[in-house]
């Protein structure tokens, strides 16, 4: 009988765990009660990835020595190295699996902060053995994961954030308030953009071969590959570069799409979208011929987005996604000469609603609310928007999970965590529903492009409860992936 590749990618990702825990929950260390750390405990903390932005949020949540950071993982040492400085006394080894199984007894909490496609493995991993976790934005690199580690969440009573700092942000306590008070009306249209990519994007597929650097075995680079598809070494496919390959990353809307989709998704408490739209720019060649890799994120991309009323805004709310150099165009109530959004607009964020306008930067920093043509309002100097941790790196986005890993689940400080997967998950899902509409455009578009009979761009229909695209299957293909064996 032939296999339904669906079920098994599905199958595989929920087995993840099991590989490397056992498959049974564990209590965490030091626990009292009814599954709380206590509170004047100390967390012992470990990173899975520990180079680049792993480095700041193992630093952030270990919090000046408030916590201890017992162990580290990262495929690659020499990125790792900050980290191994600053703590010296924590264990490191290169395979998250590993350390996990060793050190199970001794971690209560777990960073996670590696590229995109190991995101959703070593969280389910970590937490099919009890542990809190922190995992970096986009929370993972599909939409069945995504559900998936939401779901985990909830069963195994576990304190989650994302690491999307800007939900801690004050500038959308203040946004929030404005909307609330009725000052811009219903919300009709969001403009959300991005100047990203600033990696190299858009580009063909590698061909030539490279040697590993000297520091990278090829055992290394077989972690690194974790679940994904495996290729050979590229300096295209390493470090900060994976972003532009589907194999890894999640492109520029996956990058920024939680920072910058946030603050409207929370501020109108937006649900599952109903629609999603997407167009994507070309690669030229020096024919000047346009070309489609489906292996790639685009070079640039519009997406629409559409969404139901909410139980706060009673309109329908369209939301549309720009990035690779393309951004909205001036509301009539915004003045021709002010930015929209963040500093010379090349990042924002725009809320139109049928009495007013509000915009603001990356992050929903320095929100301005427009009304007849002008501006009217700004967030005042100083506001911290209940935000006890505005001096704190990050806006104590880290901190404030740790201090609710300590307080436990469903714990006055866990409910108020700015990002946790109750939250998180969701955002996550509408973000890479973008995703579902550039790939699906981008091979539709090389396949036409190859003389074969495809459907070009077509409006998906998305059934956000059961994760599917009603109107064209093969875009499906998308909301989980195939996982490689082991992984």
């Amino acid at each position: 009988m032939k296999k339904n590749k669906k079920s098994t990618s599905r199958r595989t990702f929920l087995k993840a765990g099991a590989l490397a825990s056992g498959s049974f929950f564990v209590v965490p260390r030091h626990v009292l009660g009814k599954g709380f750390i206590a509170p004047s405990d100390r967390l012992n903390l470990a990173a899975i990835g520990a180079g680049g932005k792993g480095f700041g949020d193992i630093r952030n949540a270990s919090d000046n020595g408030a916590n201890n950071v017992v162990a580290l993982s990262d495929v690659d040492s020499k990125a790792a190295g900050r980290s191994r400085t600053a703590f010296p006394d924590a264990k490191f080894f290169k395979d998250f699996r590993v350390m996990l199984e060793k050190m199970d007894k001794d971690i209560d909490a777990v960073t996670v902060s590696t590229p995109d496609h190991v995101h959703g493995v070593a969280a389910m991993a970590a937490m099919s053995l009890g542990k809190h976790v922190y995992v970096q934005k986009p929370l993972t690199h599909n939409i069945y994961e995504a559900r998936q580690l939401t779901e985990a969440a909830r069963k195994y009573k576990l304190v989650t954030q994302m690491g999307n700092q800007g939900a801690s942000h004050p500038g959308q306590v203040q946004m929030k308030n404005w909307f609330d008070q009725g000052l811009i009306g219903k919300v009709h249209t969001v403009e959300v953009w991005t100047n990203r990519p600033v990696w190299p994007q858009g580009i063909p597929v590698p061909t030539d071969k490279n040697e590993l650097p000297e520091h990278l075995s090829k055992e290394d680079w077989n972690l690194y590959i974790g679940p994904a598809k495996y290729v050979d070494y590229h300096p295209l496919y390493y470090h900060f570069k994976w972003r532009g390959w589907w194999n890894f990353g999640t492109g520029a809307l996956g990058d920024m799409g939680c920072h910058i989709i946030d603050t409207p998704f929370r501020v109108l408490e937006l649900g599952y979208p109903t629609e999603v739209e997407g167009s994507v720019g070309a690669i030229y060649k020096r024919d000047w011929n346009p070309e489609y890799v489906p292996e790639g994120c685009p070079p640039s991309s519009r997406v629409q987005i559409n969404f139901p009323k909410s139980t706060v805004n009673d309109s329908p709310v369209k939301m549309i996604w720009s990035d690779g150099g393309l951004r909205p165009f001036h509301p009539d109530l915004i003045p021709a000469n002010d930015d929209i959004g963040g500093k010379g607009s090349k990042n924002g964020i725009i809320m139109i609603g049928d009495k007013g306008v509000i915009t603001s930067d990356v992050y929903g920093a320095k929100p301005r609310l427009y009304r007849k043509g002008e501006e009217v309002m700004r967030m005042p100097e100083g506001f911290d928007g209940g935000n006890k941790y505005l001096d704190y790196p990050e806006m104590g986005h880290q901190k404030s999970w740790t201090e609710a890993c300590k307080a436990g689940f469903k714990s006055k400080e866990h409910l108020k965590l700015t990002s946790s997967f109750d939250y998180a998950g969701p955002l996550t899902e509408t973000v890479l529903m973008g995703n579902l509409a550039i790939r699906s455009y981008t091979l539709a578009k090389a396949r036409l492009d190859g003389g074969r009979d495809f459907p070009g761009r077509k409006k998906l229909l998305w059934d956000g409860k059961n994760m599917k695209v009603t109107n064209f299957d093969e875009a499906n293909q998308f909301v989980s992936r195939e996982y490689r064996e082991g992984w």
